[in-house]
């Protein structure tokens, strides 16, 4: 089990591959330059229409010509490079692994200590995991421009900065005890005030989470709308008395009539208010209700003043300190290293309050300050003001459809917390640099520049890229396996696509097993029509995951080990056919989803009504309806707007190449997923049980890709109890 963290065994490889690819560069950009000088995106065909002197046509025509004259200067280099490059591909390493010592803000938080993301004792009811798969489309610049996608390198780096905040910003889950009310006014936390660190990122579940409450807005935040302790607004309420009004004659805790007792938690003596407190605004009060003692208190809510223990052991629908048991769980990131983010990380507040299904999550900005002390949180779980930190909650809820068990929503955001990432069509070799240095400051295990280039084994034809895969870890990666699929067909044929197999430990359990769990990204043939050759690749991917798991759990020979406890095994990638086109019948039916679940699915050629298509319709990319994440997650909240971005399944009506935009004619179900993260619980421990939690369509990745990323996060329970 040794993982390749150099391409070469070899120093000297090294260096011979390091100078061919210096003579053979030169070459391979000005044909790059020149080739997509002659491809133009849809928004340079709107810039080049928008420039009354034409001075952008100037430049290709000046630029195109220059490009191949010194192309033809550069070619007796290139061949010189070639000979000496392409010999050292037999021996080149089929993965590269690189790994970052976790920063000091994850150290002291203990969530990236050198075992990784807070791998330790393996607790009795178990952990929760977030997966995500994404094809970011970074071909060399020439080549994306057929996707209607141009500045590979720039898109790179943009793609690694979205993922690394989506996943790193603060995670705000909210649970609501009464069985009637299912869902919280966007307005009640509009605008949250907040400074803290990072809590456990691990445990997902109600049971576990310590609850907060918000404190009162700061001068960059907008203020409550609503009561935080009822919702109705009403006039006679504690926490906002009508103007000039004074004393407790309407405190719910005491009716007589009498002046503030230093009984009353709601204002107790010497203590009025607290910066923190939404009851009382200076001064904190240690008998307050809306401290960590309500807060923290069980479903029978025993220490709350108006209904106490013996008096009213479950929730009141009077009490106006909790109406509808809500619970507030917040964690939050390390402190961001670098300056703000622009584009999609701008400051949002407001939205549609009537969307579909907008994210529940919350886009946060950081000001880390250059003291250590700006970020905090208090002792009761309370959230510390900090000056010029703000958290904006978009509008929205996530919804459940029928008997759905989990969770299922339209992100404008990765998933915060996320544990581990497939990446597809990562082919560039700058844009691997680029984006694996972006991603390194958030994930500390990475796999990259997976595949082979040339020729080697069963890759009969030569590879001119290499697979394009590359996957992401917060935990340690313990094994890795990398295959090529040695029947693609066409230009295909040119990349080196196969599977990336990896074993990553989770944890160790009380009798000091491994605890660990098994991914599978991979990136299937593309060109349609080839049903069997994707059910060959299919096939293959089965074969080559059994091997994997029984060759990465047998002990070295001479020892003797514990066996290893599975916790999960998941396949993530782009297969390049859907649920719901007649012509993918072959693949729909195949033995991967027997052995694999796929959340969005009902069955062959039937997806769940809320599954939603991955594949963009590359001629609107540069809409303006479409251009930020935002405003993509709000089209394919809408039916009309699916019909009109997405890529749906090929009808006869239409020409298979016909752009969708304007058409009328019938579509099924809600494009084309392509996208796919399936799971599964056999090889489990017997009591261990496999639960969704929820499932996203991402939209963060707007205007840098033509797919939507998908993203889905997997509670692993043991069945044991907490000891």
């Amino acid at each position: 089990m040794v993982l390749h963290t150099t391409p070469y065994s070899s120093a000297c490889m090294h260096f011979l591959d390091g100078l061919s690819w210096s003579l053979v560069f030169p070459c391979y950009w000005l044909l790059d330059r020149l080739l997509a000088s002659c491809v133009a995106t849809s928004l340079e065909k709107r810039q080049r229409s928008q420039d009354p002197c034409s001075f952008l046509t100037l430049c290709v025509l000046i630029s195109a010509p220059l490009y191949l004259l010194l192309l033809l200067a550069s070619l007796p280099f290139a061949l010189l490079g070639f000979v000496i490059w392409a010999p050292l591909q037999a021996v080149r390493q089929p993965y590269l692994y690189t790994y970052r010592r976790p920063d000091k803000h994850q150290a002291e938080q203990g969530q990236a200590g050198p075992g990784g993301a807070g791998l330790g004792e393996w607790r009795p009811q178990g952990r929760s995991f977030c997966f995500c798969s994404a094809n970011v489309c970074l071909l060399p610049d020439s080549l994306a421009r057929f996707n209607n996608l141009s500045d590979t390198h720039r898109r790179a780096r943009e793609v690694g900065k979205r993922i690394r905040n989506g996943a790193s910003r603060p995670q705000i889950k909210i649970y609501i005890d009464s069985p009637t009310n299912t869902s919280i006014s966007a307005a009640s936390f509009s605008s949250l005030a907040t400074g803290f660190r990072r809590t456990s990122s691990l445990d997902q579940r109600p049971d576990q989470t310590h609850t907060t409450n918000n404190g009162p807005a700061d001068a960059e935040t907008e203020p409550l709308t609503e009561c935080p302790i009822h919702p109705s607004g009403a006039t006679d309420c504690p926490v906002h008395p009508v103007a000039g009004d004074q004393g407790s004659a309407e405190c719910p805790l005491h009716h007589d009539g009498a002046d503030t007792t230093a009984d009353c938690p709601l204002h107790s003596a010497g203590s009025n208010s607290s910066s923190d407190c939404p009851v009382h605004t200076s001064g904190e009060a240690p008998g307050c209700p809306m401290h960590s003692t309500v807060a923290q208190s069980g479903p029978g809510h025993h220490d709350c003043p108006m209904h106490g223990e013996g008096t009213q052991p479950k929730p009141s629908t009077d009490c106006p300190l909790h109406t509808s048991g809500v619970q507030i769980s917040i964690s939050a990131p390390e402190p961001e290293e670098e300056e703000a983010e622009t584009g999609n990380h701008r400051d949002q507040a407001g939205g549609d309050n009537g969307s579909m299904t907008a994210s529940r999550e919350s886009l946060a900005r950081y000001h880390g300050g250059d003291g250590g002390g700006g970020i905090g949180i208090s002792s009761n779980n309370t959230l510390s003001h900090v000056p010029r930190t703000s958290i904006f909650k978009r509008p929205g809820r996530k919804r459940r459809h029928g008997d759905e068990t989990f969770d299922h929503e339209i992100s404008a955001f990765f998933p915060a917390n996320l544990d581990f990432l497939a990446l597809q069509e990562v082919f560039d070799h700058g844009s691997t640099t680029r984006l694996r240095r972006q991603l390194h400051r958030y994930f500390p295990y990475v796999l990259s520049d997976v595949g082979r280039y040339g020729w080697k084994g069963c890759c009969s034809r030569f590879k001119f890229l290499n697979s394009g895969l590359m996957l992401a870890s917060r935990y340690p990666i313990l094994d890795a396996r990398y295959e090529c699929y040695p029947n693609g067909r066409g230009e295909d044929a040119l990349a080196a696509k196969g599977a990336l197999f990896a074993k990553v430990h989770v944890g160790t359990s009380h009798q000091e097993q491994r605890v660990v769990g098994y991914l599978t990204c991979t990136h299937l043939h593309a060109i349609e029509g080839d049903a069997s050759v994707r059910c060959e690749q299919l096939d293959l991917l089965l074969q080559w995951g059994a091997e994997f798991r029984q060759t990465s759990s047998q002990s070295p020979e001479g020892e003797k080990v514990l066996e290893d406890l599975v916790a999960f095994d998941v396949v993530l990638g782009d297969l390049n056919f859907d649920n719901c086109s007649s012509e993918d019948k072959l693949e729909q039916q195949h033995a991967l989803f027997t052995q694999y679940k796929d959340p969005c699915r009902l069955g062959p050629g039937e997806d769940k009504p809320w599954a939603l298509g991955t594949l963009l319709d590359p001629s609107g990319l540069y809409d303006d309806d479409v251009s930020s994440p935002e405003s993509l997650q709000k089209v394919m909240e809408n039916e009309e707007g699916r019909k009109e971005y997405l890529v749906f399944p090929p009808s006869k009506s239409q020409c298979p190449g016909s752009s969708q935009k304007g058409r009328k004619i019938p579509l099924k179900g809600n494009g084309r997923r392509i996208d796919y993260i399936l799971y599964s619980d056999e090889g489990l421990q017997p009591d261990w049980k496999l639960e969704i939690e929820e499932f996203s369509f991402i939209s963060q990745l707007a205007g840098l890709t033509d797919h939507l990323s998908v993203a889905m996060r997997l509670a692993v329970s043991t069945g044991e109890e907490e000891p």
